[in-house]
């Protein structure tokens, strides 16, 4: 392969307007690299391209040259296509999107083509591009137009027909995805009526008619522009009605995909007109391009696409959670000591869930069917617990982080606004407390209870002393409990994400009404059943996802993991405290004098704090990030917590 010299002299003296396709993108390439030197300075890029000119400018056989290898460029690639899709899924579907950038980012792209997207993005791959193409003023811009500029037509130019083409490339895009049924169903009704959408291509036209003829003044032409700026103006504000449906009724990513795809278009033709009837052109076309190399980087980024079309989706699942959560803050001495008899409840059927986990583990399964096991008995248990209306400590935090969020939205600014805020954390705090002791304190007698039990029916311990030796080693304080507690954190925040996400699909789909009026369901339930059922799942649909998904996930997760030997386990602290009761009837009362119960018991404080801790720190992050949270004065609000703290400890714990 031919290589490039690294000085500008011996730059200008390799363009060959005749090599291959490769070779002449090659050069184009390398002469951007030039431009931007080993260590990118504005002035020195911008004094580069200013060399570059000067140098095409005195040498008449290579301004030659370079005239004849712009006309192949613009014969073997589509400059319209770059200026109207180049930035754009070619598809309007996130997961298709999100498949094209992993390739981006893991196949490395050839010059040898004859996508301009492609070329535009090898030749312009860093950010500091952007940077120097906007620092190129309007004479510099116009000296390197006259070295490339084609002859000029009768009418419109060259670049005023490629800018018109892409007008109407964009405007097309944008009318089929107004007009798809999943955006045109939920739009307000207004916009229903007003129509912006089908008048568009109408509006586009208008405009290339103005543009190429050759008029004597530009006032037709400037009426066809602000009328094209209206219609795109109304289509903005019908896209934007959609939103305020989503917010009520539920969210997907692919439709907030389609929406943000449809604004920025509109955003393109806008930038697209800015250049086609500026006085200034030259400046307008440098703006254009450092607009489509932060396009290009951003187009690269799988980050930025998940970050940007997962925002609201982020919202209204935190929202919804923020809704369950506050139904876990206790403000008062009675409600402190309901929660407290809910978590005894759940603490109580907790203890079962124990002895079967250790049934479960003598039947001998393969790591994979033992993990499916598990987690059933986990997920029933669970569930089962929802029903009673009881409660497991460690299922609040990531439900009440958002409602805690969702209290920093409010005005903070004064010492009364901050007090009130501390006032909830004091209140959830507390909440956790008084449902991590209800669990915890009876879970552990209601174990032994049953585990002696069980050794008095059938005349032997439940568990082998062996086996009751390892499950006190593996919940040792010396062990790496502390980060399995930590993970276990990680995987209820998960089920709280899809709690929230499976009650959002619900309503998104109108699920409830499904099952409420659908001819197939009413004629096997009958209304009244199929209404019940209704009402039950819309009530539940958030805990049954949640509770499920986490006891699938407690008893799969480190059987998936011991498939990869990363050896995970979780730490659940009340199914730890229960392990613990079943234990020390197994290995008699002189385990009592053993150091290895006392380090399993000294880790259940930690145990507890990094289930509860760690859940809640993520959703609270999550939920910050949703509501936009932002200009929090957050010193002002520990500074308060740690004075309260000091001033009245008890108040974090006892109402």
């Amino acid at each position: 392969m031919k290589k490039f010299p690294p000085d500008l002299p011996r730059l200008i003296q390799a363009l060959d307007p005749h090599a291959d396709l490769a070779q002449r993108h090659l050069w184009l390439i390398h002469l951007v690299e030039w431009i931007r030197a080993p260590k990118p300075s504005l002035e020195l890029a911008v004094d580069r391209m200013e060399q570059v000119v000067a140098a095409f400018e005195a040498d008449a056989d290579a301004r030659q040259r370079l005239s004849l290898w712009w006309q192949k460029l613009l014969e073997t690639v589509d400059i319209t296509a770059l200026l109207a899709d180049f930035g754009f899924a070619p598809r309007t579907a996130m997961a298709s999107e999100v498949a094209e950038r992993l390739r981006y980012k893991l196949l490395p792209s050839t010059p040898e083509t004859v996508d301009a997207s492609e070329l535009f993005m090898l030749v312009f791959p860093d950010r500091f591009d952007a940077r120097w193409l906007h620092a190129l003023d309007s004479r510099l811009m116009a000296r390197i137009s006259a070295l490339v500029a084609p002859p000029p037509d009768e009418g419109a130019s060259f670049w005023e027909r490629n800018l018109l083409d892409a007008i109407t490339y964009c405007a097309g895009q944008i009318l089929s995805t107004g007009f798809a049924p999943e955006l045109r169903l939920r739009m307000s009704e207004q916009a229903r009526e007003e129509k912006p959408f089908h008048a568009l291509i109408h509006d586009v036209e208008n405009l290339r008619v103005e543009v190429m003829l050759p008029l004597r003044t530009t006032d037709r032409r400037d009426a066809a522009a602000a009328q094209l700026r209206e219609r795109l103006e109304a289509c903005r504000s019908a896209i934007s009605s959609v939103y305020s449906y989503v917010e009520a009724e539920g969210i997907s990513v692919g439709l907030i995909f389609r929406l943000r795809q449809v604004r920025a278009r509109i955003l393109r033709i806008r930038r697209l007109l800015d250049c086609l009837l500026s006085t200034d052109r030259a400046y307008e076309t440098s703006e254009l391009l450092s607009n489509l190399v932060a396009v290009g980087l951003e187009r690269r980024s799988v980050r930025a696409l998940l970050s940007t079309n997962t925002s609201l989706l982020a919202a209204k699942v935190a929202e919804r959670s923020a809704e369950t959560g506050e139904h876990y803050i206790t403000r008062d001495k009675g409600e402190y000591r309901r929660m407290m008899a809910k978590a005894a409840g759940g603490g109580f059927v907790m203890a079962f869930t124990t002895l079967a986990k250790f049934a479960l583990y003598a039947l001998s399964l393969s790591v994979f069917w033992s993990g499916l096991a598990a987690g059933l008995n986990y997920a029933l248990s669970f569930v089962l617990i929802q029903m009673l209306h009881f409660t497991v400590a460690t299922k609040q935090p990531a439900m009440t982080a958002p409602a805690m969020a969702a209290k920093l939205k409010e005005d903070i600014q004064s010492d009364a606004s901050i007090q009130e805020f501390v006032d909830e954390v004091a209140h959830l705090v507390r909440s956790q407390v008084a449902a991590i002791l209800g669990n915890v304190l009876i879970v552990f007698p209601a174990a032994m209870a049953l585990t002696m039990g069980y050794a008095e029916l059938v005349k032997h311990p439940a568990l082998s002393p062996s086996h009751a030796t390892q499950v006190l080693e593996s919940l040792s304080l010396l062990g790496p409990s502390v980060l399995f507690a930590a993970f276990t954190g990680v995987l209820l925040f998960a089920s709280s994400l899809i709690a929230g996400g499976a009650e959002n699909w619900f309503v998104l789909r109108n699920i409830d009404s499904v099952i409420r009026y659908n001819p197939r369901i009413t004629r096997v339930l009958g209304s009244v059943r199929a209404d019940r059922w209704a009402r039950f799942l819309r009530k539940n649909i958030s805990g049954l996802a949640s509770n499920i998904s986490l006891g699938f996930m407690l008893g799969l997760v480190p059987a998936f993991a011991a498939f990869f030997g990363l050896g995970l386990e979780v730490r659940h602290v009340t199914l730890s405290t229960g392990q613990i009761g079943v234990a020390i009837p197994s290995l008699g009362w002189d385990v009592l004098h053993s150091n290895l119960l006392w380090w399993a018991v000294a880790m259940l404080p930690f145990n507890a704090a990094l289930n509860v801790g760690v859940s809640f720190y993520l959703a609270f992050r999550l939920a910050l990030r949703a509501h936009n949270v932002s200009g929090v004065d957050r010193s002002r609000i520990y500074k308060a917590i740690r004075q309260r703290f000091w001033r009245r400890p008890l108040s974090f714990f006892w109402p």
